[in-house]
């Protein structure tokens, strides 16, 4: 949450749901189940292999001899599976993209009729993770079947070279039993950890994409700064020769030597064709993005200067071109703006933006759940309850919130 904007434009909100649900609860699973029997595993192999040094020096040296070359195929092994898990778990993360913004999106999708094309597009993603499985499945079966044939190559050695030991006198009978019965359990505590290195993989594929996410820096937009004062702010707004790109399309110049200047307690509103970039302005008023030059100013203050977390939450309300509304009540939804207003505050507001008459013509009033992102509301009772939401501001209001709303031209 304290990434920029262009972050969010850049991955798809599937992607990032994913790596913050399922690759948790992936890590979390297999980190558990390593521990307890990874534990259990290592614990028995290392006071197994105490005792066959104790019992027999020379067989413990022909087991030895083999280790590198198991250690050696195993790492490379592993490495590949990593990458293979991280592949795969970056393909689910592409499919649970496309499900989640079919279903976001199905209006739409009903609409145009597009629902075989969806399906399609789904399954193609599912059929490329699915292969991606298989082949991770597949690896991490034949190194445990090369493990366990490894491991019983171990022990036909020492029934082999025990057997010529205890024929020469250098091994008693009931010591060769011992070590046979002390090989096996290290047999089968390591069949065992073969099988744990599936697990393995995954949570490390899991645990790194999950660690990529913890590293990012928060975003210089979102810390810093100086709050905005009741007795300093008066609302006179400037935009100084400003220049601005898209970070996903820096070559597209959206604002090109744009200058503006509105007075404190002005009305003003921006009028032209869609895509001449009167959200984009709001979307800088709101320092959503940094300009990529020149300056935007309030009260001759850049507000590069100002807390931006600060000057949106008590000072700026922003009403979208599209209004979004959370899955909760009417009410919960306009106090959105700001927590601490009451409930006389949250339909005094709701007035203001002609909104109370038709709130109060549901059933449940200002309790009235709109669904998900307002499914449940009109798109112009959706827009008059964004309106209400941007109003119940702490510090110049009225300024604020209509100096950002964007009239589109008829």
């Amino acid at each position: 949450m304290m990434q920029d904007i262009e972050f969010f434009d850049k991955n798809r909100s599937g992607e990032i749901v994913t790596r913050l649900t399922t690759d948790i609860q992936e890590f979390k699973s297999s980190f558990k189940i390593l521990v307890a029997q990874g534990l259990r595993s290592l614990t028995q192999i290392i006071g197994c292999v105490i005792s066959v040094i104790i019992i027999s020096p020379q067989l413990t040296g022909v087991m030895v001899l083999c280790m590198p070359t198991v250690v050696f195929i195993g790492s490379f092994i592993g490495r590949k599976l990593r990458q293979l898990s991280a592949e795969a778990q970056v393909q689910m993360a592409k499919a649970t993209g496309v499900c989640e913004e079919a279903i976001q999106n199905i209006r739409t999708v009903r609409a145009f009729a597009a629902e075989e094309k969806e399906l399609e597009v789904f399954s193609r993603e599912v059929d490329k993770t699915t292969a991606l499985y298989e082949k991770l499945g597949l690896g991490i079966g034949l190194f445990q079947a090369g493990t366990n044939i490894f491991l019983n190559g171990i022990l036909l050695s020492t029934l082999y070279f025990g057997g010529h030991l205890m024929s020469s006198g250098q091994l008693s009978p009931g010591d060769l039993m011992a070590f046979l019965m002390a090989t096996q359990t290290i047999q089968r505590s390591m069949a065992q950890l073969s099988l744990l290195f599936g697990t393995y993989v995954r949570a490390v594929s899991a645990g790194a994409r999950i660690t990529e996410y913890l590293e990012l820096p928060p975003a210089t937009i979102m810390i810093g700064g100086k709050n905005v004062t009741n007795e300093t702010f008066k609302g006179h707004i400037s935009f100084d020769n400003v220049r601005f790109s898209y970070p996903t399309r820096p070559d597209f110049v959206v604002l090109k030597d744009f200058h503006l200047d509105i007075p404190a307690g002005k009305t003003v509103a921006i009028v032209g064709t869609s895509g001449n970039g009167k959200s984009t302005i709001a979307a800088l008023l709101e320092r959503l993005y940094d300009v990529t030059a020149g300056s935007i100013k309030i009260d001759n203050t850049d507000i590069k200067a100002l807390n931006s977390s600060d000057l949106r939450g008590r000072v700026l309300g922003y009403i979208d071109q599209e209004p979004i509304l959370f899955s909760t009540s009417i009410m919960e939804n306009i106090r959105y703006g700001n927590l601490e207003a009451t409930d006389d505050e949250v339909i005094s507001v709701a007035k203001e933006a002609n909104a109370h008459d038709f709130i109060e013509s549901f059933p449940d009033g200002y309790n009235t759940k709109v669904g998900e992102r307002g499914a449940q509301l009109s798109g112009g009772q959706k827009q008059r309850v964004a309106i209400a939401r941007a109003l119940p501001r702490l510090i110049n209001l009225c300024v604020a919130s209509f100096i950002i709303k964007l009239i589109e031209n008829e």
